[in-house]
């Protein structure tokens, strides 16, 4: 008798809980819903969307194009934050070829931004003239030296570069549609080229001793009306105001896993100001 005392008080307890929720909830928790449903009408944690995340790529190579590497760990990351992605590049010559195995400009040779990127999307690219911020929400900027010579023209002219109109475009209508930007490597400089007065990473200031061998890149950041602020490899700076997510990868002479480190870690910053 007494677990059935015990049994009908559980029960009586599990019909007042119900009873307490609110009506327009009441009905929803019905026997066609599944569990997974009725779970989420009573703890109100329905999953959110995928965050639709734009990849600018400048090329397929560190010395003329996007540096692989930096590509690769951005969309394993990106899948892992469950992010939607689509990549594009610009429809235009490369500035040269750079034989990689030698180091040295191959004279010979022309190739096309947008179908160099091909490779590294596995094909799956679109021209960046058809990007805009309506239909992303954030966008995303791989280093490697493309950024310097194809998305602008920071390689030949430093503080004085111009910036492709379509990467200028781009960058403007996200800042101004409030949504976030992530730049790694080299390409921090196109932000500041574009959007003054932002803060931006680019790593160390000064060399010590080759591990940072393009620390004078702060310098011209500077000189571009940015403000530089000092991160390690493994670390990414927030502009809050701006919502520009930065980290300096490649620009330190490290261990691989150390750049991937940080690249997640700008990852992880973009899709948090784009609320997902």
């Amino acid at each position: 008798m007494a677990a059935a005392g015990v049994l009908v008080v559980s029960r009586l307890a599990a019909a007042s809980a119900f009873a307490s929720l609110p009506s327009l909830l009441r009905p929803q928790l019905s026997c066609s819903w599944t569990p997974a449903q009725r779970a989420a009408a009573l703890h109100g944690s329905a999953p959110r969307p995928a965050a639709r995340v734009a990849l600018v790529l400048s090329g397929c190579g560190v010395y003329d194009g996007t540096e692989i590497h930096e590509a690769s760990a951005i969309l394993v990351h990106l899948s892992r934050g469950g992010a939607e992605v689509q990549i594009f590049a610009p429809d235009i010559p490369q500035m040269h070829v750079i034989d990689h195995s030698k180091g040295q400009p191959s004279e010979s040779e022309t190739r096309n931004v947008l179908t160099e990127s091909a490779r590294i999307a596995r094909g799956k690219i679109a021209d960046l003239a058809t990007l805009t911020a309506s239909n992303h929400d954030a966008a995303i900027f791989p280093g490697g030296f493309g950024a310097a010579k194809n998305l602008s023209t920071f390689a030949v002219d430093g503080k004085d570069c111009r910036v492709n109109k379509d990467v200028e475009r781009v960058l403007r209508e996200f800042h101004q549609a409030g949504k976030p930007i992530g730049l790694c490597c080299i390409a921090p400089v196109l932000a500041a080229k574009v959007l003054r007065g932002v803060e931006v990473t680019v790593g160390h200031d000064q060399e010590e001793g080759g591990k940072w061998p393009y620390a004078g890149t702060a310098d011209a950041i500077k000189a571009l009306g940015a403000k530089h602020c000092v991160k390690g490899v493994t670390e990414a700076h927030v502009d809050q105001k701006n919502k520009v997510v930065t980290t300096p990868a490649f620009m330190c002479e490290t261990a691989l896993h150390h750049i991937h480190d940080g690249i997640g870690a700008m990852v992880k910053k973009v899709l948090e100001l784009a609320g997902k």
